[in-house]
């Protein structure tokens, strides 16, 4: 095992005194090609060319001596620290950090990043990495080869950003683009540190000033889910007719002069959203979107949402309450199931009308999760057939909810809906 183990990070600058001392007395250094160029290595150290980290770590492990591990920026933020602490490989590890890559691009940047969402990008998880920037408005993506810049801005397809790319930070070939994410899959990219992904959000200050890294929750104007219609449809403001792709016609007005179907009831929404359980990452296709609602609630939780609905003024509704939320999502126009073939894989989905082909049209793509509502037990027996016969395992329940006058307990309005909710075996 080795003597000693100390993981040096290298921003570009003149490395430290702690970092000089520990090279110095080096007999083994492992590191990318321009670490193991630098001048403070000693000549006759054993050099290892650090690709898989695993394997430097069992290299180092088997080592009687000083091993010194070189990386970018600082080693303990999405670096080598963590695979090198395992306990498997039982090494005593001291770190000597640098500036992050991350806080370098911002530097250069001129921006704060406290509020910054911060991903990897490589190409298994470049997708969910996508869905990061769809949803929040200033992400700092660690790239990597097959997951850059130009690939980072084709599947965001149709969610305008500004890109900032930062390529090799740090070192004399260090170059800062600023750019649309349209005209960044037209370039040809030297394997950039960061990519900053800002857009979408309106950049207001929290009030008091700042406390937490990430998004504020705070700064959302209202708690919980499954909120009444007039949350999300101003005074005056109805939902309107509904569109093929957007459930059942309205059955009973809700408070503020909002209308309400069936598929609209909170408490469905909120089962809704209790089992597909959107979270960070994940895309959502909200397929009928109506005023916003559910498109909102899912937004609110850290998900990237796609709302889709025939009517122009549902599209228009749904980011309207998107902007009251402070939250972001894509509204897209179109008839399902058609719309849907254009559209990125899904993780989860809300089908709130077109019936069996949309729902079989979407279980064709195999979201982890689907949820779909229908009014009559035949219709509620004929979505679940296609949610089983797409290899969906169904949950089917019927939900009635009665809303009450607290004044006098008089009833007020009613819903009485079958819920049908398919997880495809094997999800988490």
């Amino acid at each position: 095992m080795a003597d000693r183990v100390t993981v040096i990070g290298w921003d570009g600058s003149p490395l430290t005194a702690a970092a000089r001392s520990a090279l110095s007395a080096a007999t083994l250094v492992a590191g990318a090609a321009h670490h193991l160029a630098l001048p403070e290595i000693p000549p006759d150290a054993e050099r290892i060319r650090l690709g898989s980290v695993d394997l430097a770590a069992r290299r180092i492990a088997g080592h009687r001596g000083t091993a010194v591990v070189l990386a970018d920026g600082d080693p303990g933020f999405f670096g080598v620290v963590r695979t090198l602490r395992a306990p498997e490989y039982g090494l005593e590890i001291e770190v000597v950090p640098a500036v992050s890559a991350v806080a370098a691009a911002f530097a250069r940047a001129g921006m704060p990043w406290e509020d910054a969402r911060v991903v990897v990008a490589h190409q298994r998880t470049l997708r969910r990495a996508v869905n990061v920037c769809r949803a929040h408005p200033k992400v700092a993506v660690l790239t990597s080869p097959g997951a850059g810049p130009a690939e980072l801005a084709l599947l965001l397809d149709g969610v305008h950003r500004t890109f900032v790319v930062c390529e090799e930070l740090g070192t004399d070939r260090e170059q800062v683009s600023v750019l649309t994410s349209d005209k960044a899959a037209d370039h040809v990219w030297r394997d950039p540190n960061v990519v900053l992904v800002i857009g979408g959000g309106t950049g207001a200050a929290p009030a008091g000033g700042a406390w937490l890294t990430g998004q504020d929750p705070a700064a959302r104007p209202v708690r919980g889910w499954g909120l009444p219609l007039e949350e999300y449809a101003p005074q005056g403001y109805g939902h309107g007719p509904a569109s093929p792709a957007a459930g059942p016609a309205p059955d009973a007005a809700a408070p503020g002069g909002a209308r309400t179907t069936a598929g609209e009831d909170p408490a469905l929404r909120a089962a809704q959203l209790a089992r597909l359980g959107p979270r960070v990452g994940d895309l959502v296709w909200d397929i009928g979107c109506a005023g916003g609602a559910f498109a909102v609630e899912a937004a609110r939780f850290g998900a990237a949402v796609i709302a889709v609905d025939t009517d122009p003024d549902a599209c228009a509704r749904t980011e309207a309450a998107a902007r009251r939320h402070g939250v972001l999502l894509q509204a897209v126009r179109g008839r399902a199931p058609h719309v849907l073939e254009s559209l990125p894989e899904p993780d989860v989905v809300r089908v709130a009308g077109g019936g069996v082909p949309v729902v079989t049209a979407c279980a064709d793509r195999r979201p982890e999760r689907i949820v779909a509502h229908a009014s009559t037990r035949d219709e509620a027996e004929a979505v679940g057939a296609a949610l089983a016969d797409g290899g969906y395992a169904v949950e089917s329940l019927l939900l009635q909810t009665v809303g009450l006058d607290p004044s006098d307990w008089s009833e007020r309005e009613r819903s009485v809906v079958f819920l049908l909710s398919g997880r495809r075996p094997g999800s988490p």
